[in-house]
């Protein structure tokens, strides 16, 4: 933001409440005010949220007034290969919690790490900023808070779920912070 002018507050492209919310409280720590976009972007498939958040903001220059940015993200399951990857909702979709969780029987190696990815356009360029929350996929969902696989996650260092977490705890932990996070400081630089 430069001196004596008060920057743009980005549009947050997303159709998901859920994760609007989360960087709506995470963004205003900094200080960053963002705007809800409602839109959905067809997405390419690929292995990586940078790939696919790059690509997204990419179809949606013509079509959002800048500053603006989306994010994608991923659980990718070591024992599972990486799977859901950056198909986590459509898995969860598919098959619940449930079905990664029969998925994930007998494994021994419950190791799992969330990916995020936030790609800005700024109106010069696009830039994407990452995050990752290192952890284990629990033995059964536990806890009510949080959405997606926040039941099933248990971040390194803990025993609660992202679900048995306060928001706030669950916020200072995720992946998606830590994207934003770099996002804000980019923003507050410029």
């Amino acid at each position: 933001m430069r001196k004596g002018k008060k920057a743009a507050s980005p549009a947050f492209v997303t159709s998901n409440p859920h994760k609007f919310a989360e960087a709506e409280r995470v963004l205003k720590q900094f200080g960053v005010i963002i705007r809800h976009a409602r839109l959905s972007c067809p997405e390419i498939r690929g292995e990586e949220p940078a790939v696919i958040a790059a690509d997204s903001v990419r179809r949606l220059i013509c079509k959002v007034e800048p500053p603006f940015f989306v994010e994608d993200a991923g659980l990718f399951v070591g024992a599972l290969n990486g799977f859901p990857g950056p198909y986590s909702a459509w898995a969860l979709g598919k098959v619940g919690l449930g079905g990664l969780l029969r998925l994930m029987e007998g494994a021994r190696d419950r190791r799992a790490s969330f990916r995020s990815a936030v790609a800005l356009f700024d109106g010069k360029g696009v830039r994407v900023f990452e995050g990752e929350a290192r952890g284990r996929i629990a033995f059964r969902a536990r806890g009510e808070n949080g959405f997606g696989y926040d039941p099933v996650f248990v971040p390194e260092g803990f025993r609660e779920t992202f679900a048995e977490m306060s928001g706030a705890r669950k916020d200072a932990l995720s992946h998606r912070r830590k994207a934003l996070e770099g996002m804000a400081r980019f923003l507050l630089k410029g």
